[in-house]
This record gives structure tokens, sequence and C-alpha cells, in this order.
């Protein structure tokens, strides 16, 4: 064997290796965790393969890659008709996950493009079932419809829809006119209820304050006047102890007195009398017994 002819059996040999190589490495995947192979062998599909190390047959097998964690996607905004004829832009976010790798490969070319077009249809039907007003306040009502309808569609693809979030809803421009006087009238009608409030809260107060100051002025008068009418009470009882003392006094002194004192106090009246200017002189009818008495007494006494 000639030297030309050895270099080409080793190239043909070296080239037949590298070969080997390139297949092997070609043949091997290593799924990670969130993903799964949907493999195809000679166009029937096998079943889905992963996670870990997976062996494909070369020029036989071809894989097609799956991700199994939840993903999020965004609905432009979309102009919509209200059950009142009033055109709304609305955009969205909707959250999908897929369960089923085979069927979401097989059920559907191009899942993400199908699952758009589902999402605004759906949205358009959704949002000409309800009024303006609804659309603006209820949201989670919405939310939850599109999302039970989107999962109904993608269910049969292997597709899970998790969550759907209107995002922006911008109404015509009248009627976002026609809402900011709305809500400026709102807030005046609830500055004057506050105001008015405020105010019927003060006089409120006001009346109870002064109810409560006249009740305790009629307290402190009502308790003056018990506490005049108890020292008053007090003073008559005192006085009228006085006066029962000094009659005690009296009656216990008189019955002291004999009846000669008695005349003799006769006696210095009549003495007063005389040495008036009066020329008239009364005698009470007691005045003989009186003197009969003396004048006893002074003969018993010589």
């Amino acid at each position: 064997m000639s030297g030309g002819s050895a270099a080409l059996v080793f190239c043909l040999i070296g080239g037949a290796i590298i070969l080997l190589v390139i297949m092997i490495f070609s043949a091997l995947k290593v799924v990670p965790e969130y993903q799964r192979l949907v493999v195809f062998r000679l166009g029937r599909c096998v079943g889905s393969r992963g996670p870990g190390l997976v062996l494909l047959i070369p020029f036989i097998d071809r894989a097609v890659w799956v991700d199994l964690r939840e993903q999020v996607r965004e609905i432009p905004a979309q102009t919509s008709i209200t059950k009142d004829n009033a055109p709304i832009s609305i955009d969205f976010l909707w959250y999908y996950r897929v369960f089923d790798p085979v069927q979401s490969v097989l059920q559907v070319g191009n899942f993400e493009l199908a699952a758009q077009g589902i999402a605004t249809t759906t949205l358009r039907s959704v949002i000409g079932g309800i009024m303006l007003d609804g659309v603006l306040s209820e949201r989670e009502q919405i939310n939850s419809a599109l999302r039970t309808r989107l999962d109904e569609v993608t269910e049969k693809w292997g597709v899970k829809v998790t969550n759907v979030e209107i995002r922006e809803i911008i109404p015509p421009r009248d009627v976002q006119d026609a809402m900011n006087r709305q809500l400026s009238a709102e807030r005046t009608r609830r500055a004057l209820v506050t105001e008015s409030t405020g105010q019927r809260e003060a006089a409120v107060n006001v009346a109870e304050g002064e109810k409560q100051a006249a009740i305790l002025r009629a307290e402190g008068e009502r308790q003056s006047a018990i506490l005049r009418a108890e020292g008053e009470r007090q003073a008559q009882m005192l006085r009228a102890e006085g006066y029962s003392v000094a009659l005690e006094k009296i009656y216990s002194v008189a019955n002291t007195i004999d009846q000669k004192t008695i005349t003799l106090q006769y006696f210095e009246t009549l003495k007063n009398m005389s040495m008036s200017s009066s020329t008239k002189f009364i005698f009470p009818m007691e005045f003989t017994s009186l003197l009969n008495g003396f004048i006893r007494g002074q003969g018993g006494q010589e």
C-alpha cells in the first residue's frame, strides 16, 4: 500500500470516528426537569421523554421540546363593543401551563398564535354581553369568564389556562369626560356632605355642651338651695335650742323667787311710774293681794 493510499485510509477512519462522535452527541439529550421531549420515530409519535438523559436514534428519531413551566403572554389592546354599543379598548395578560406535552404538539401547529386568536375572539364575545358600567366595575367577573372560556378551548390542546388579568380598560373619550365630570361631582357632593356633617356635629356638640352646662348650673343651684335650707334649719334649731335653754333657766330662777320679791318688784315699778308726768295710775287687781301678803310677811318678821 502506497503512502497516499494509507493517508486516505487514515482520513476516512478519522472522518468516520468524528461522524460517530457527532452522531452520539446528537443522539444523547439531557432534558431538564421543567421540559419534555416529544419523540417522533419515522414520523410516528412514540410519546414524551424526560427528564434526565434521553437517547435518540440518529436519522430516525426527531424530538420536539416542550416547556412545562407556567407561561405568561400579553394580548395587545383590542377594541370591543359593549352590550350598550360603546367601543372600549382592553388589553390583558393570560397565564397558561402545558400539562400534556404530546397533545400540545399533536393537536395544534402554533399554539401561541392559536391561543392569541382564541383570546381575542373570546374577549370580544364576553365584552359584548356586558354593559359599559359593568365592564368598568366588574373586572373580576370578566377575568373569570375569560379564563373559563379560554380553558375550555385550550384543554383539548393539553394546555391549562391558570389565570387571566385585565391590565387596562380605556373607554371612549366622551365617556372619560363624563366619568371625570361624575367624579368631580361626586367629590363635590362628598365635600358638602362632610362639611354639613361637621356643622351638624358641631351644633350637636354645642347644644350638648349648653345642656350639660344648664344641668350643672341647675344642679349647683339645687345644691346651694339645699345647703341654704339646711343652714337655715340648723340655725333655727340652734335658736330654738337657745330659747329652750333660756326659758329653762328663767323657769328655774322663777321657781326660786318668793312672794315678797315679786311684791318688791311691783313697788319698784310703781316708783318708776310715779316719777313720770302722768297723773293717772293703774293698779292691777292682784296688787291688794300682794300687799296683804307683804304686810303679813312683815308682821311675822316683827
